[in-house]
């Protein structure tokens, strides 16, 4: 037998969903602000976090990009005079160090670019649900700066693993800058020289041996990353292609993807053959980078 409340549908307040707050209405936006409070989180760390935790006890002077430079010319001084293949002390300290500073800045990287491409993805799909005007215009922003910051914490990626594979030749870029010090001028002008004549055979010292070598080894990783990437990017454009969503605003997402996807394919390509040819023949390569070319 039914009870005189049992048959009556349960009352609601006006205006209150049956799902109330604590829904999904409610809750959709919280994997968005957690993945954006994450990529905020990760950007500070590639800032500030590397230079401190790849500092041991004795590596507090090297921090600050004034001290760390100052320490790598006075290294490489010290270096080019021993005429030993072996680093000297204070340019291994150096090295070791900013080895320990790429090794970090590339993890950060790494979780940085796959929680971005997880924010790109959640974002596209959220704006493609969405029906008013202004927030979808808001997502599609968001989406697209999302994006950007993917392709740089890519970028940053490649470039700390090559770092990290070889930080004597990624110290070099800090050399050339302090020729006003007489002994750091004629360490430099005296591999110039040595590199120059290598065309006429001349024999090198050890140090420069050395040096050539990390330098042809610099571009070998990155030439293997880039190529690792490419590889990447040219599955993701033919996937992205093969898909045929039936939304059109859905199928112009992922055909505008597909497309970036395989210019940075071509991009990549680009890049690996560049880097196969200075590893190839170093020398030039290190002469100009040396004088404070590219």
């Amino acid at each position: 037998m039914l009870t005189p409340s049992s048959d009556r549908a349960p009352r609601t307040r006006p205006g209150r969903s049956t799902r109330g707050v604590a829904g999904p209405a409610g809750t959709a936006g919280r994997p968005l602000l957690a993945l954006v409070l994450g990529a905020a989180a990760l950007l500070g760390a590639f800032v500030l976090a590397p230079s401190r935790l790849a500092a041991g006890d004795a590596d507090g002077d090297l921090v600050t990009n004034q001290q760390r430079v100052t320490a790598v010319r006075g290294g490489f001084v010290e270096y080019w005079r021993s005429g030993d293949r072996r680093l000297s002390p204070h340019l291994t300290r150096v090295v070791d160090y900013w080895y320990r500073f790429h090794l970090v800045k590339g993890l950060v990287s790494a979780l940085l670019l796959t929680v971005l491409v997880i924010l790109t993805i959640a974002l596209w799909k959220r704006s493609l649900n969405t029906r008013g005007a202004p927030r979808r215009a808001g997502l599609v922003s968001a989406g697209v700066l999302s994006t950007t910051l993917a392709l740089v914490a890519l970028a940053a990626t490649m470039a700390n693993i090559q770092g990290a594979a070889a930080p004597f030749s990624s110290l070099l870029p800090m050399l050339p800058a302090g020729r006003t010090d007489p002994a750091l001028a004629g360490a430099l002008d005296q591999a110039a020289h040595q590199l120059a004549d290598t065309r006429t055979g001349t024999p090198t010292t050890p140090p420069l041996d050395v040096m050539t070598a990390d330098f042809a080894l610099y571009h070998v990783v990155m030439a293997v990353v880039a190529a690792a990437v490419a590889v990447v990017l040219l599955a993701v454009s033919v996937l992205l292609w093969r898909r045929n969503p039936a939304d059109q605003a859905a199928k112009r997402v992922t055909r505008a993807y597909a497309a970036l996807a395989a210019v940075l394919t071509v991009a990549s390509l680009v890049l690996v053959a560049a880097n196969v040819s200075v590893a190839a023949h170093p020398g030039p390569a290190l002469l100009r980078a040396l004088q404070g070319g590219l």
